[in-house]
């Protein structure tokens, strides 16, 4: 049996393994030697499953010599966050110092649909303190890199995933998504990250039913290539009759979506969506990426998009109000559950802004929850108003508004030389959470050497258009040789 390019997407690499051309051990050694060369200067994983993986592959090795069914998946190596996605057995720290020793008891949903397709988990990815940032660091392990400038950050709150799938430490890798999780990440480390609607991807998280269910969450994937986030989502979707929130079956074909063609649809463009600010040079390239698009055959057109309300009130009501009160409800969910008190004896363990967080959100109201879910209605109609009044079949806007931010400027973001809030004001990727649009990125060039990204923002459940309009353009602005110089 041949080597493989651990650059390829998983796709083809499942088709290898598939005709024998790979076999599932070589695969994974690949990737495992990847991580051993890269991953203390990338700093991707929190734990490796070595010994897990290689005992996995040997598996499915097996099941492919005996002639058994495989899933579309078989051999192939996946990455998992360390925050929702548990795989009983396996080192769980939610990316906190204070569960470093924490071992998963359960396997969630998702992932066990993408260990029934074959898929080999080859570790968990860092993410900071229950994914609170919009970057990747924490007190356990430290900052992820983006791959492209080991001085940047990958991204947050899916930073480790991203940098694992861009540095070709594994093939696929999961995240969630709660403000931009998948997208930030899959922007700052040029790779393709997948949002898909509320409930498309099910979970199963005990004893609470609704802990990790916020309407804001969606659980995504980070992939080299379009195709291979749509084969992920076709595995991992799906209703789950312990998940009040999943979405029910439906026709739709993920991996068929990646061929269709999308001449004559109409493409609306924002480049702010009426709030943000976004840097020149971000702007430039964007704007020359839509090309992509037209030269898929749709029409672009700017447009301009109402929130609402100003950027300051947005996020002050939905952003950070709505995301206090769920993550003040999570420590206490935690307190009850492990005896951790993050305002007590644990402290230390958990950044001083999780714990104003924590404090912010038990001083709201119901009346005060109320307030904040009219700001959100607001932005949702003024998305809807693109999508229904105004008759496009896609929203593009830029994900992020500055390129990779340096590990040691977290807190002082600026864009073109102005300081902007670190926690949002940069970030076009929240209000879609609020919105509950299916949303992706997808690599849009380089400013100054570093990778940047494009949203693709779809209708309401339009996951289908989103991959769609993402693989065609993949087709005319193809990106997968950009990890080569890695």
């Amino acid at each position: 049996m041949r080597t493989h390019d651990r650059f390829d997407p998983a796709w083809k690499l499942a088709d290898r393994i598939r005709e024998g051309d790979v076999s599932p051990t070589a695969a994974i050694d690949s990737h495992l030697e990847r991580i051993e060369t890269r991953d203390d200067a990338v700093n991707a994983f929190i734990t490796v499953t070595e010994d897990h993986a290689r005992e996995r592959a040997r598996e499915v090795e097996r099941a492919l010599e005996d002639g058994e069914p495989i899933g579309p998946l078989h051999g192939v190596p996946i990455a998992l966050k360390d925050l929702t996605a548990f795989r009983e057995g396996i080192r769980h720290t939610f990316g906190c110092r204070a569960f470093s020793d924490n071992v998963a008891t359960h396997t969630a949903e998702f992932v066990r649909r993408l260990e029934d397709a074959g898929g080999i988990v080859i570790g968990k990815t860092n993410t900071p303190e229950f994914g609170h940032k919009p970057v990747t660091e924490n007190l356990l392990v430290g900052p992820t890199s983006t791959p492209f400038d080991l001085e940047r950050n990958a991204g947050g709150s899916s930073g480790g995933s991203a940098a694992a799938v861009a540095d070709g430490m594994s093939a696929i890798a999961q995240g969630g998504d709660a403000a931009g999780s998948v997208r930030i990440p899959a922007a700052f480390c040029g790779v393709y990250g997948l949002k898909p609607s509320f409930g498309r991807i099910p979970e199963s998280a005990r004893p609470n039913a609704f802990q990790y269910h916020s309407p804001f969450i969606s659980k995504g994937v980070l992939t080299r290539s379009v195709k291979d986030a749509a084969i992920a989502l076709e595995v991992m979707t799906g209703p789950n009759a312990r998940d009040p929130f999943a979405l029910p079956a439906d026709d739709a074909d993920y991996a068929a979506a990646t061929e269709r063609p999308i001449d004559e649809w109409s493409i609306a463009y924002s480049p702010d969506l009426g709030a943000f600010p976004v840097s020149e040079s971000v702007r430039a390239r964007i704007e020359d990426a839509l090309s992509g698009f037209e030269r898929a055959g749709a029409t672009v057109d700017p447009v301009g998009v109402d929130l609402g309300h100003s950027l300051e009130t947005l996020r002050e009501r939905t952003r950070f109000g709505l995301m206090q009160a769920f993550t003040a409800t999570v420590a206490d969910s935690i307190q009850r559950r492990s005896g951790i008190d993050f305002l007590g004896e644990h402290a230390a363990d958990v950044p001083e802004e999780f714990r104003d967080r924590i404090r912010a959100g038990r001083e709201y109201s119901p009346v005060d929850i109320g307030r904040m879910n009219r700001v959100r209605t607001a932005m949702f109609d003024g998305v809807q108003t693109v999508f229904e009044d105004e008759g496009y079949d896609l929203l593009v806007t830029p994900t992020v508004s500055v390129p990779p931010i340096r590990n040691d400027s977290l807190d002082d973001v600026r864009v073109d030389g102005d300081p902007v809030h670190p926690r949002a004001d940069w970030l076009l990727t929240w209000p879609f959470n609020m919105t509950g649009h299916p949303a992706a990125s997808i690599p849009a060039g380089r400013v100054d050497g570093l990778p940047i990204g494009m949203q693709v923002v779809g209708p309401r459940f339009g996951d289908e258009a989103v991959i769609a309009a993402s693989a065609a353009f993949e087709r005319r602005r193809p990106w997968s040789d950009s990890y080569a110089t890695l």
